[in-house]
């Protein structure tokens, strides 16, 4: 039933638009929620089983909030848009809220790391830092993105499935160039061969040559072509988030830091903090970043211990 039941789901969330990365989430909370109710059908199995479930998150397994919010919408998913039951108040214990601060490094320490990158992982780890983005974000650039004469590029599907705008620092303009000019020639090389970037199947029925097109090239193209997870047809993908991961590892080790813990998220931490210490207003932040609540940028805050107005890509203090 299990394997059955899960493919279904599986079509009806590809079948709405979802993420790959969502798919997945959602797909490993279902199945836990499935063992936990003893594989009972959803279909069947009393809704008291969901704050059972959820409570059990909190208190045996002592998962996070976000953790527990994380398999709340899966379930929510489930239940409600596949499943066609409302879940109303389920009651249950909600895990503990910590109070944690973003891990934020200074100018200084941004500069070491960008010293020891050269080349592609520089310029990765300049855009994680002088425009806010995630690290999907950064790797799903495609050349249209990039507006070099507004200085400002376009994040498209972000968190949330928002499209968002977002600064660009000018001293990246001409490596820009030079890196858009390659992927582009990437893209114009594998269209000889009949193959291009990979599209989603929404984008591929919208615009059914977009792959042969200049503007829907990757700006961080994979190095090997590969099988569309989906279609199975042969594609090249972005960049993996694995080897930013590796080369900001040893960028970190290299600069000797040692006392923090720095990821490629560390550099998005430090961007909004950098950006309210350079004057920017809390609104602009909270919109750069592409938060939905301004409560969430107003952590940042607590970094500097006071609010500021103005707006500049921290990345020109470099």
């Amino acid at each position: 039933m299990a394997s059955q039941f899960i493919e279904e789901v599986r079509s009806n969330i590809r079948m709405r638009g979802y993420s790959l990365s969502t798919e997945k989430t959602y797909l490993l909370w279902i199945r836990r929620f499935i063992h936990f109710t003893g594989n009972e059908h959803p279909s069947t199995v009393p809704l008291s089983q969901v704050s059972a479930y959820l409570t059990y998150l909190a208190m045996q397994r002592q998962v996070s909030v976000n953790t527990q919010k994380t398999a709340l919408n899966a379930i929510a998913f489930l239940f409600e848009k596949y499943l066609k039951r409302e879940m109303g108040d389920l009651g249950f214990k909600l895990a503990s809220k910590q109070q944690t601060l973003p891990s934020v490094l200074s100018i200084d320490e941004v500069r070491s790391v960008l010293k020891n990158l050269k080349g592609r992982n520089k310029l990765i780890l300049q855009l994680l830092y002088g425009s806010g983005l995630r690290v999907g974000e950064c790797l799903r650039l495609r050349a249209q993105d990039i507006d070099l004469d507004r200085f400002a590029l376009t994040v498209h599907n972000g968190k949330g499935r928002k499209d968002r705008q977002t600064l660009l620092g000018s001293q990246l303009k001409s490596v820009l160039e030079e890196q858009i000019d390659a992927a582009i020639a990437v893209q114009r090389k594998d269209n000889k061969q009949g193959v291009g970037c990979s599209m989603t199947a929404a984008l591929t029925r919208k615009y059914p040559n977009a792959f042969k097109s200049d503007a829907w090239a990757y700006i961080f193209p994979s190095s090997k072509l590969c099988h569309h997870p989906i279609t199975g047809e042969i594609c090249r993908h972005h960049l993996h988030p694995t080897v930013v991961r590796k080369f900001i590892a040893e960028a970190v080790k290299t600069a000797g830091l040692k006392q923090k813990r720095v990821t490629a998220h560390t550099f998005r931490h430090s961007f909004a903090t950098h950006m309210l210490a350079n004057g920017s207003d809390l609104r602009t932040v909270q919109e750069l970043l592409g938060h939905n609540d301004v409560s969430t940028t107003q952590i940042y805050t607590h970094v500097l211990g006071r609010h500021y107005a103005g707006t500049s890509s921290p990345l020109d203090s470099i």
